[in-house]
């Protein structure tokens, strides 16, 4: 159970961990593109507002050119008629005062200063009201443009809807501020910024735009169909490795089935030659006396002796079979590699197999292969895998007579001197005392229908070894099953050296 949990939660983490990737990839290129069109909107609207602002400059540098007579009309006083955005012209002629008093003293320093840079030069700013005055210092006569800031907009070519658009925009200069745009705030997320000074040196204020992303403009469609993506593929990749793991499994179950066939006709072949070899024998001693007391008497008894050496050779024909069929199916331990193994991994693979098994059964086995240290014995791995799949599954139909909610297996490893311990305990219904000492007879059987060989075979399996397999009853209820094993020899110090 708990290796079927960890597996579950490797591929809830792997979902996780691709989901969140692909969610954090999207995002950021949502961002990326909010952003590239943010800036680009903010240029369009930065190059427009630098052409107004050059604009003027243009018309006070024509002004300054016109140089009309004295007593001529003011041609210029038509501009605002041109230009909505600006709302009055005031000229200045040599050695008089600017007719504004209340500014007069701000278009005059306006004025000193442009002639000093040789360019216009903002004279009154106020960028609440969304106004300023523009100067321009020239022979015979200076110039002064009072200009409607917010009307300067060109709203006609504009790249963003004023009302709709999440962008705030606005111009600000020496701490103060006219808004543009109002833009959408949006509470948490991200914040893009970019401030940029407009492209007329006599009207530097700067435009500042902000946009706001809040967490609902992320791409949350696409992360769901990613997420999705993702879900089907390790679905996907999952069913398959189910399948793999179920085929491996049989496979596994195949060759252990086979083995223990194989064992079991062994194991039977010499069962059948243990109690047949005496008969037979007895058969052929007793047909050789008959044979030599029929030939002393002196009747003619001559069809009685070929009935005698026919049931000679007969006998021995049976007990020449019985030796032919022992030969021919032998053990595969006999021939089987003993060699150091990890008991804890040879369970493991064992409960692996069994697992179809263990769930129909709803049992869950106690087993902790990393509790200890690795216990390493000497061993057939063919005949030790039999030996575990027999003790695991006895266990498992000792336990069908439990209630399911009842049902304990535990399943432990560890060293008793100089020998490996494997038990495998159940709280089943334990073993009766009249079949507890024939327990590991060959044919002896104390469930409906079994051969009766399993735990014989076991029993014989772990001699072969160099080991042994025991069993008890546990209080409150249960058996217990032990398989001692002799544990891998420790180099000696000559021979480490």
């Amino acid at each position: 159970m708990k290796q079927w949990l960890r597996a579950q939660g490797v591929w809830w983490l792997a979902w996780l961990a691709l989901t969140g990737a692909g969610a954090v990839w999207l995002a950021r290129a949502e961002l990326t593109q909010l952003q590239q069109a943010f800036e680009t909107d903010v240029r369009i609207a930065h190059r427009l507002m630098s052409q107004q602002m050059v604009q003027y400059d243009a018309v006070l540098a024509t002004l300054a050119l016109l140089e009309p007579g004295a007593g001529a009309e003011h041609p210029e006083q038509r501009l605002p008629s041109v230009y909505p955005s600006i709302l009055r012209v005031q000229r200045r002629e040599r050695d008089a005062s600017w007719p504004d008093g209340a500014q007069a003293g701000a278009l005059a320093a306006a004025e000193a200063r442009s002639r000093s840079q040789r360019r216009a030069e903002l004279a009154a700013v106020d960028l609440a009201r969304g106004r300023y005055q523009l100067v321009i210092g020239a022979t015979p006569f200076s110039y002064a443009l009072e200009i409607d800031l917010a009307g300067s907009v060109p709203w006609r070519d504009w790249p963003m809807d004023p009302k709709r658009s999440p962008v705030a925009l606005r111009l600000q200069r020496d701490g103060q501020q006219l808004q543009i745009q109002p833009g959408q705030p949006a509470a948490g997320g991200w914040r893009f910024e970019l401030a940029k000074a407009l492209a007329s040196p006599s009207q530097p204020f700067e435009l500042v735009a902000v946009r706001e992303v809040g967490w609902r403009e992320l791409p949350w469609r696409r992360i769901v169909l990613w997420s999705a993506a993702v879900a089907l593929l390790l679905a996907g990749l999952w069913a398959a490795q189910r399948q793999r793991v179920a085929r491996r499994r049989a496979e596994e179950l195949l060759r252990l089935g086979q083995v223990a066939r194989l064992n079991a006709l062994g194991e039977l072949s010499a069962g059948l030659a243990h109690e047949l070899n005496q008969p037979l024998t007895a058969v052929l001693a007793n047909a050789q006396a008959a044979r030599r007391l029929l030939d002393d008497d002196p009747p003619d008894l001559a069809t009685a002796r070929d009935a005698m050496g026919q049931a000679v050779e007969q006998a021995r024909r049976a007990a020449g079979v019985v030796g032919r069929l022992r030969r021919v199916i032998e053990r595969p331990e006999a021939a089987g590699e003993v060699r150091p193994l990890v008991l804890q991994e040879l369970v493991r693979s064992a409960m692996h197999l069994l697992a179809p098994e263990f769930e129909k059964r709803a049992v869950a086995a106690q087993f902790d292969a990393a509790a200890q240290a690795p216990v390493r014995v000497q061993a057939d791995a063919v005949a030790l895998e039999q030996i575990v799949h027999n003790l695991l599954m006895n266990a498992l139909q000792a336990l069908e007579r439990v209630p399911a909610a009842e049902r304990r297996l535990a399943v432990a490893v560890g060293r008793n001197g100089e020998e490996g311990v494997l038990t495998v305990t159940d709280n089943g219904g334990g073993i009766s005392p009249e079949a507890l000492p024939r327990l590991f007879e060959p044919f002896f059987s104390t469930r409906e229908g079994g051969l009766g060989l399993g735990l014989s075979l076991s029993e014989t399996l772990a001699s072969g070894m160099g080991g042994s397999l025991s069993a008890a009853n546990v209080a409150p209820r249960g058996a217990r099953f032990t398989l001692l094993l002799p544990l891998v020899a420790a180099p000696t110090p000559e021979r480490a050296a």
